[in-house]
């Protein structure tokens, strides 16, 4: 099939690239004409395992291209996806459409035959209604179909989530475009991924409801882990006694920072906005973000009381600054909280993370990144172990030391904590 996916960020451009992969003719389409052209030599914009080899494979096939004339690239496809970011609006709660409808008004300018129109960013219930009004103004009805088809990628695990997905959403309100799109993922279905097929407005919801309820696993496990600390119990003993149970399961039982990402703190304030709008309370959800956003600072103060509440001139080690594993994503990461106060404190702070160098941090006080994580270790005084790289797995502290042993404080709980106690290191995790 001839597919055209428009906006080259985190989903359109992994969704392409899978796309090609099973053998579909792909246009990406992006107005920004430096990354189209980095694109176009095989270099990948975001850090995602397993995309660069792919989009070389595929764009040295000829079934990959990219461009940033959307104009013709819609023209010669069958089926548009639309992958552009809805971010929360300054100062606001609410989803930022703006991008969505502009190129739904560039859209309605280019059929030239029939086209599913799909989206794929996450958007709230009813703008596919919305997007369907913009593109009738110089189009019939019978020349296009609007369905969502929300994303379920995993940074880090992307590749992987497309082509072993538990789920295909569809949502389309006609018969034409549900067999079209079955067609297009049928090699997905074929090894196993369940096709769900519902309304268009169902379909807008599942995503925001299943990125709300992931984001209460992880927040309420969170604040389990703070009960532990106090009562002498390991929460991990906790996660696995709950998540064996197959109503809960185990995903999203492990205690740690705040969530963050391009998802999760998005989501939850947009559907809360969209509950607002029609008059319904979602309780649960909105004491989820604030719980959520109190966690930066319940971690700080365990950092404080760890130094003796003597943080002026300390010296801090954070391994890892993105929110997760695998991704280079810092957006809302608790790093960003974290070490501008610590910063703010007069703390003296080198960071490692296996992408590099994080223009967040330019220009705060006394925070410098090293190239290793050897430089970031040695000759502190607290090491923080913020996100759980695989490179900080197998650490062997004792090579680290010059003079007095350092204070390990392990967020993600990576290690045995009586194994590094045996070493001679004071020793502090998350909940237990």
């Amino acid at each position: 099939m001839n597919l055209c996916m428009i906006g080259t960020g985190y989903v359109g451009l992994v969704s392409g690239v899978c796309f090609s992969d099973l053998g579909n003719n792909v246009i990406c389409v992006d107005k920004d004409l430096e990354k189209i052209k980095k694109l176009k030599k095989g270099k990948i914009p975001i850090y995602e395992p397993g995309l660069e080899e792919l989009v070389l494979k595929n764009h040295k096939n000829k079934r990959l291209n990219f461009s940033t004339d959307l104009h013709n690239s819609i023209k010669k496809s069958d089926i548009i996806f639309i992958c552009v970011g809805t971010p929360t609006k300054r100062g606001g709660s609410s989803a930022d459409l703006s991008q969505i409808y502009n190129v739904a008004q560039q859209i309605s300018k280019s059929i030239n035959k029939y086209k599913i129109v799909v989206t794929k960013s996450t958007v709230p219930v009813t703008t596919g209604d919305a997007i369907e009004k913009i593109l009738t103004k110089n189009n019939l009805k019978k020349k296009f179909t609007v369905v969502s088809n929300p994303e379920f990628l995993r940074e880090g695990e992307a590749i992987r989530d497309f082509t072993y997905p538990d789920r295909i959403v569809i949502g389309s309100n006609d018969k034409k475009s549900n067999k079209i799109l079955k067609n297009l993922y049928s090699p997905l279905i074929s090894k196993g991924a369940q096709y769900v097929h519902t309304s268009r407005r169902a379909a807008e919801l599942i995503k925001y409801a299943s990125n709300a309820f992931l984001a209460t696993k992880i927040t309420f496990i969170n604040e389990i882990a703070n009960l532990c600390e106090k009562i002498g119990v390991n929460v991990e003993d906790i996660s696995i006694g709950m998540g064996l149970d197959k109503r809960i399961g185990g995903r999203f039982l492990r205690a740690g920072p705040a969530y963050g990402g391009s998802c999760f703190p998005k989501d939850t304030k947009a559907i809360i906005n969209t509950a607002d709008k029609y008059k319904t309370k979602l309780t649960v959800i909105k004491s989820v973000v604030k719980s959520n956003k109190n966690r930066s600072n319940i971690l700080l103060k365990r950092v404080y009381k760890i130094l003796n509440n003597k943080v002026k001139n300390k010296k801090i080690c954070f391994l890892g600054v993105t929110f997760k594993a695998n991704t280079d994503d810092m957006r809302d990461s608790s790093s960003l909280t974290m070490i501008p106060i610590l910063s703010k404190k007069g703390a003296k702070i080198r960071y490692y993370d296996p992408t590099g160098y994080k223009k967040e941090f330019k220009g705060l006080k006394n925070v410098f990144y090293e190239n290793t994580v050897k430089d970031a270790i040695e000759r502190s005084d607290l090491v923080i172990i913020h996100t759980e790289w695989n490179d900080f797995k197998s650490i062997n502290f004792k090579n680290f030391i010059k003079g007095k042993k350092f204070i390990i404080y392990d967020m993600r709980n990576i290690y045995d904590p009586s194994k590094i106690k045996k070493q001679g290191f004071k020793y502090f995790s998350v909940g237990r």
